[in-house]
């Protein structure tokens, strides 16, 4: 098998929300298969730490301000990029989450949750593929969760913002594989992140959870390397429309049998 399919020397990627988290871990990933970066936040500031890490390993990194829930700040992010270069891979993975019961979510907390993780998510995309439909060429990849295919109470805004990414994705998908662009949604399970530390601080929770997954603990970020790249690159040429989910199996919503005793 050709190494190749996993290179991607020569090859911007643009990484949204990568001030800290999940999205530092993709940019480092696609960094280490070769690709330069372009690396978003609201503050751009707050990028020049990663902006070091990542010229350390000897690659490229251009940090660019970006509100996903402005579309000026959309359309202005989208023409500095493409001054630097042609983009080859724009991982969608700027998000936020309110977790409320549903009868305390307000009229707000339902906006802010859909307009960056949903709403933000198309319109970077629409952006960006402009510029990948005139080279015929691209790779999106929309960071979901295992959400996109599995409810959870409390949160319902998230849930319902990650199961329309998981649709957006099939959606374009149908449309811009004639232009040579493929668009997959990456969906991480139980991953220990800024967002959900709070949780993490319940042993009990934590016990509860890992007993559900079948790899017996939460994911680690590194876990999410391949998938990116794998998505990112021309190992996965002929998928599009699919959502991976990367979560130890919890998705096999599986529970607790006494083997012993089986209840047929």
């Amino acid at each position: 098998m050709s190494s190749k399919l996993f290179d991607l020397t020569g090859q911007l990627a643009l990484v949204t929300g990568a001030s800290k988290g999940l999205g530092q871990y993709f940019g480092r990933a696609l960094a280490g298969a070769g690709a330069d970066l372009i690396v978003t936040s609201r503050n751009a500031a707050d990028l020049q730490p990663f902006i070091k890490e990542i010229e350390a390993l000897g690659r490229k990194a251009y940090p660019l301000s970006l509100d996903v829930r402005d579309h000026a700040s959309i359309e202005a992010m989208a023409l500095a990029a493409a001054k630097i270069g042609q983009i080859h891979i724009l991982v969608n993975n700027a998000g936020c989450n309110v977790r409320k019961p549903a009868s305390d979510v307000s009229w707000d907390d339902w906006n802010l949750v859909l307009d960056t993780n949903l709403r933000g998510s198309f319109f970077v995309a629409q952006q960006i593929a402009k510029q990948m439909v005139e080279h015929h060429y691209g790779r999106i990849v929309n960071i979901g969760s295992v959400t996109s295919v599995f409810g959870y109470a409390g949160l319902a805004p998230y849930t319902a913002s990650r199961g329309g990414i998981r649709q957006l994705t099939m959606s374009l998908a149908d449309e811009w594989g004639r232009h040579g662009i493929t668009v997959n949604c990456l969906a991480p399970g139980w991953f220990h992140t800024s967002q959900n530390t709070v949780l993490y601080q319940n042993q009990e929770w934590v016990d509860y959870l890992i007993d559900r997954i079948p790899l017996k603990r939460p994911g680690e970020p590194h876990d999410l390397d391949g998938a990116i790249v794998f998505l990112a690159g021309e190992a996965s040429r002929y998928i599009t429309g699919q959502t991976l989910l990367v979560d130890g199996g919890i998705s096999t919503g599986a529970t607790r049998a006494s083997v012993s005793n089986p209840q047929r």
